[in-house]
């Protein structure tokens, strides 16, 4: 039987870390007036790592992955709830985080949401192309002053 840590606790952490993370992102945009593209990449930073953060809520099983993916029965085989299968292996991924379950029926299954990844590179795209952005548009400031400007 899967928890209800393992159902709700992905997504509420990814709105905990958006939320966490609108705080001091609010004032420092009502504080410091940043340009669009700084702001689009300081979001994007911020998708990614609460889609990170997120997808290694099941990084927390990562010591145990076995427990993720069945329930261990009195003989200390792992079976799938409610099926009669075996789990025969289980793959780790760090990066993105990746927990794939093997069973003796021949099928796989993914135990970390599917909505992580492409989140996760999402926001990092975002954050790349953005910082890029920066820095070819950093000396076009409108309020910048050219450095041969005296006083």
């Amino acid at each position: 039987m899967v928890s209800l840590f393992a159902l709700f606790g992905p997504p509420m952490i990814t709105i905990f870390l958006f939320a966490v993370g609108a705080i001091p992102y609010a004032l420092w945009v009502t504080r410091r007036k940043p340009s669009r593209p700084a702001r689009w990449a300081a979001l994007g930073s911020a998708a990614a790592i609460a889609a990170y953060g997120a997808g290694t809520v099941y990084g927390l099983a990562f010591t145990n992955p076995l427990d993720v993916c069945a329930d261990k029965t009195g003989g200390g085989v792992y079976r799938e709830a409610g099926r009669d299968y075996t789990l025969t292996s289980v793959d780790v991924k760090g990066f993105p985080p990746s927990i794939s379950c093997h069973w003796s029926s021949g099928y796989s299954t993914e135990a970390v949401w599917f909505w992580t990844s492409p989140l996760l590179y999402a926001g990092l795209a975002c954050a790349v192309v953005c910082s890029i952005w920066l820095l070819v548009n950093r000396g076009k400031d409108r309020n910048a002053r050219p450095p041969y400007e005296t006083l």
